[in-house]
């Protein structure tokens, strides 16, 4: 399946208040310049790096990314 990262974690959206997956999915979401086709390692974490968005952070994005190699890539 040729899934973006991007949609792989809008799965997460709508998780408890203390999940920090679906709090990143949320701030995702909400961030209208997000690169939603993105699947590059690299592109997205200079993103969420440059973004210094703290509902986005890094190590979260890093275990996303993990789980979504291992799912997709």
């Amino acid at each position: 399946m040729d899934r973006s990262f991007y949609r792989f974690v809008l799965s997460f959206r709508g998780g408890g208040k203390g999940d920090l997956h679906a709090m990143f999915a949320e701030a995702m979401f909400n961030d209208l310049s997000f690169p939603k086709e993105e699947r590059s390692f690299d592109s997205l974490s200079r993103y969420i790096e440059e973004k210094a968005d703290e509902q986005m952070p890094s190590v979260i994005f890093d275990e996303l990314y993990r789980m979504y190699e291992e799912r997709f890539l």
